[in-house]
């Protein structure tokens, strides 16, 4: 189970704009508030937007270890990552002074390094419905938690019970996930758009997320944390930091992908940015009751707003290409459907990599948001 704390970055609704006034953070002012806060290492949770090659060792065929995806890495070796190159989750671990690529817990080549510093168990193609997960053979939620435990015997067999207690207990834990669920299964599969409106599906994912904070095991080490979201009663058990960041979904309107489908490359799909508009809201206001209630640090990184404003005014951020990803035609191909293909030349000026994942310079600039939400609200 999703065990004690999960977070990272991702959206409010207001459309945000990149503000030159918003100074950067400094690399070297994050690691010292990291090191001051005692923060370990992230451990990291979702589907294909932090994946970095755990879906290469399981049978699915949502995978991306060949080219062109990988082709601006060191030496232009596909991990696994549906990127060009790094995903964000990288870079926050770069920045706060860890690994500059995150490995994943199913990687044949994960050493005492990558285990101590920085650890993703997503898997492309997740999501906080297991049955999302299920209909691709991923990883579900569940199993990705699962995976956590194992990773925790790992890591006290490694540096002993008192070192891998205090590493698992000040990390920063990160999920990212949620596209999948409206995407390729609300939107399409038949079983929940039959059971649920879309409102009552956000409300069943929501309840799914942080029942997976609740239930998890979360005795780590015997120490207990237990929320119920959706009654009255919350409980938390335990001692120790908490932070905790979500990721919500980007504004899903707005991929190549959709708005291929819908045969306009000329603007967004309103009605399905009003959809993750509304999603991430819920997932803001949990965060903030607990914040409120039990006085757990949680960051909401908006990454909704900082795509959304790429997509919209792409000078800004030196993009030229808004409209279609870099991959094949940039219309619809993504996954399987990209490999071999040619990218354009000069990545720089894409908002997206493939038909429905950002590109690495996009990547970077929501590593930049996320980090200056989690100056602000988890290394206080």
């Amino acid at each position: 189970m999703l065990m004690r704390l999960i977070f990272i970055f991702l959206l409010a609704l207001v459309p945000f704009h990149h503000n030159a006034a918003v100074e950067a953070i400094e690399v070297s002012e994050l690691r010292k508030l990291a090191a001051k806060n005692n923060v370990t290492c992230i451990l990291v949770f979702g589907d294909s937007s932090v994946d970095p090659g755990n879906n290469n060792h399981i049978s699915t065929i949502n995978k991306a270890d060949y080219l062109p995806y990988g082709m601006d890495l060191p030496n232009s070796q596909p991990t696994g990552r549906f990127s060009n190159g790094k995903l964000a989750t990288d870079f926050i671990a770069e920045a706060l002074g860890y690994v500059n690529l995150t490995r994943g817990f199913l990687d044949p080549q994960i050493n005492k390094v990558d285990m101590l510093h920085g650890i993703s168990f997503a898997s492309a193609a997740s999501g906080y419905d297991d049955l999302t997960a299920n209909l691709s053979n991923a990883m579900t939620l569940a199993k990705q938690r699962e995976y956590l435990g194992h990773y925790e015997i790992h890591l006290r067999q490694m540096v002993g019970a008192e070192k891998a207690k205090e590493t698992m207990k000040n990390a920063l834990y990160i999920i990212s996930m949620g596209t999948n669920d409206f995407l390729q299964n609300y939107f399409v599969e038949l079983v929940r758009s039959k059971q649920y409106t879309v409102e009552q599906y956000q409300n069943f994912l929501i309840h799914s997320l942080f029942t997976h904070v609740k239930l998890a095991r979360i005795s780590l080490f015997n120490q207990i944390l237990l929320f119920s979201i959706g009654t009255s009663k919350r409980i938390i058990h335990g001692q120790g930091a908490r932070r905790i960041a979500v990721v919500g979904v980007p504004p899903l309107g707005c991929e190549p992908l959709l708005r291929t489908i819908r045969d306009d490359e000329t603007k967004c799909d309103d009605d399905l940015n009003k959809v993750a508009f509304s999603f991430n809201l819920k997932i803001k206001r949990e965060l903030q009751a607990l914040k409120r209630l039990f006085g757990i640090k949680a960051s909401y990184i908006d990454i909704y707003s900082i795509i959304l404003e790429a997509v919209q005014n792409p000078h800004k951020f030196g993009f030229t290409e808004t409209s279609k990803g870099c991959c094949g035609t940039g219309t619809t191909e993504y996954g399987e459907t990209c490999k071999g293909l040619k990218a354009c030349a000069d990545r720089t000026k894409f908002v997206f990599w493939d038909a429905v994942h950002p590109s690495e310079k996009m990547y970077k600039i929501m590593a930049d948001e996320a980090l200056k939400a989690i100056n602000v609200d988890l290394l206080d």
